[in-house]
């Protein structure tokens, strides 16, 4: 039996890596869930979320979703959003700006 492997590569070129059982789109976004697996395992964190789904509303209007690509929940129970970006889009400036805005009393980490 022959099996088949599938490099998926996105639009901007960056392959996607698995990490724990789960894949992620970027060597870069897989290597910073691992230090975020290191620092819980430090007690750091109490809770990882991949993949969170924020909805983007405006008075009652749902404008769009924004995953943000982690939920982090801290030891002291502080809620953090942290996003590995390598290329940053118009589209995804303007979703992270409002997000920022409809979420504002959580703390948003960029990760370069």
């Amino acid at each position: 039996m022959k099996l088949i492997r599938f490099n998926r590569q996105n639009k901007y070129g960056n392959k996607g890596k698995f990490y724990n059982g789960r894949m992620y789109d970027s060597t870069f976004e897989a290597n910073y869930a691992e230090t975020l697996d290191w620092r819980k395992k430090a007690g750091e964190i109490q809770e990882i979320v991949p993949q969170f789904k924020l909805e983007l509303r405006v008075d009652d209007d749902h404008i769009a979703n924004y995953y943000v690509d982690f939920k982090v929940v801290l030891s002291d129970g502080t809620v953090e959003f942290h996003e590995v970006k390598g290329f940053e889009t118009a589209e995804w400036k303007i979703k992270w700006r409002l997000a920022q805005s409809i979420y504002g009393k959580e703390k948003f980490v960029l990760i370069k």
